[in-house]
């Protein structure tokens, strides 16, 4: 009975103080309001977020430990559903439930581009969701091009109602309600790339290689899909890393890659004072900096919070989220990690040193890596396998855990469906099994 007293007195606490407060792993993009709930956020919040009562208005969380909160509306329409029993703002991994604010009108499908084998599930999947489903089907330009689906006269009157769009070109970060895959892995990578501020909830069917993003069959995708639109799915978010890559204007007209900002914006921050051009990329997999074509060791700093922590000389070194850690970093020997544990590994590319074992840091850290002065060569960087470019001395990558994860859709739950990716596509701990002893054997033992 106290308990109940005490939560409804420091409930009443919070709800007056109208004044909100910002995310500063988010350099101050994000910012929340208590009488404005419009991002679906619970109220209440643990203690590494929380300012403390009767203290400044405005609270900035500096070097927290464990993380920037994820924002959890995805997309115009989603949000995870709030459970009333949780005191901190991190719920158990297998109750985080989908709900929707409204009924989703528009779905944006991705396909594996040349693989005809996909062809005739995206014209079933389609045709489902504008006929019976009655929504608004985005697609990307090119997959119209391909020529089994203009020459198929049959799938004309539903490729009219198509709503197209080019990447890096048109920006549809508001008009999409959730989203379906059709592949293996990449599409799901694809998805996170189109979206540099909040996503809209992922549905990945398997219709690739290896799968392990992908846990839906497609073979009753109806009544799958059906329930993703009802709000009867489990999510987990997956964790993405905020990139911002600096680099000095060095006299000849430098190459501006497509970054972009948090909120969908073009993030080619030029500034002609400093002399310096600036790139931001969100990457649901890892930041891979490289050697490149040089035969020369790279030669990389890495500092941690401002400090030095170590200098990679290797092949490179792999920044990955927990996602990321079953991809290229588990070929590299790191661990795999769930994605619900908040966190950023560092895992070293063929090190020159017997002692470099990949590490796990903190998800509120700020990583920074520059080339050492001692470098003899420049080195690459790429975010999720795309946007390769060149490093050189005095540019700088600067990564931390992003505000706006990725909602994947789950077949059962974050727990189950991680382990039977493990298991059916990775083949983890596949082993003969040992015999047991013979009677005989036992007793003469």
């Amino acid at each position: 009975m106290e308990m109940e007293q005490e939560k409804m007195t420091m409930n009443k606490e919070l709800s007056s103080d109208a004044a909100a407060y910002c995310c500063s792993a988010c350099h101050g993009d994000e910012t929340w309001s208590y009488n404005h709930p419009i991002r679906g956020r619970a109220k209440s919040r643990s203690l590494s977020a929380s300012p403390a009562l009767g203290s400044t208005k405005e609270f900035r969380r500096t070097r927290s430990l464990h993380g920037p909160c994820p924002v959890t509306t995805f997309g115009p329409k989603a949000c995870v559903l709030q459970n009333p029993q949780t005191i901190m703002h991190i719920q158990d991994p297998a109750s985080q439930r989908l709900t929707w604010n409204k009924s989703p009108k528009s779905v944006l499908v991705i396909k594996k581009m040349r693989d005809a084998s996909l062809l005739q599930p995206f014209k079933e999947l389609c045709t489902h969701l504008m006929e019976e489903n009655n929504m608004i089907v985005y697609v990307e330009k090119k997959v119209l091009e391909d020529p089994a689906i203009a020459s198929d006269e049959s799938f004309g009157a539903v490729k009219k109602k198509f709503c197209t769009f080019r990447e890096d070109y048109d920006d549809i970060s508001n008009q999409i309600d959730f989203i379906i895959c059709l592949g293996g892995d990449g599409t799901l990578l694809y998805a996170s790339s189109l979206f540099q501020g909040s996503v809209p909830p992922v549905m990945a069917f398997h219709l690739g290689s290896l799968g392990f993003l992908t846990p839906f069959s497609f073979e009753n995708f109806q009544s799958q899909v059906t329930q993703v639109i009802e709000g009867n799915a489990a999510v987990v978010l997956r964790s993405r890393l905020k990139v911002r890559v600096v680099k000095e204007l060095r006299g000849k007209k430098t190459t501006v890659h497509n970054g972009l900002g948090e909120n969908g914006s073009r993030a080619a921050g030029l500034d002609m004072d400093v002399g310096k051009q600036a790139m931001q990329y969100q990457v649901l997999n890892e930041v891979v900096i490289d050697r490149g074509p040089s035969s020369y060791l790279s030669n990389v700093d890495v500092y941690l919070d401002g400090h030095l922590i170590t200098t990679v000389q290797g092949d490179g070194v792999i920044v990955s989220t927990p996602t990321g850690s079953t991809a290229y970093a588990a070929a590299a020997g790191a661990s795999m990690i769930h994605p619900n544990v908040p966190a950023i590994m560092i895992t070293p590319i063929c090190p020159h040193s017997l002692s470099f074992r990949p590490i796990v840091v903190p998800a509120g850290v700020e990583l920074k890596i520059m080339l050492s002065p001692e470098a003899r060569n420049t080195a690459w960087v790429s975010f999720d396998g795309r946007k390769r470019q060149e490093i050189r001395h005095g540019d700088s990558i600067s990564i931390t855990t992003s505000c706006y994860p990725l909602p994947s859709i789950c077949v059962r739950d974050p727990v189950s469906d991680w382990f039977e990716s493990l298991a059916q596509c990775l083949h983890w701990n596949v082993r003969k099994k040992q015999t047991h002893f013979e009677e005989e054997e036992e007793e003469e033992g």
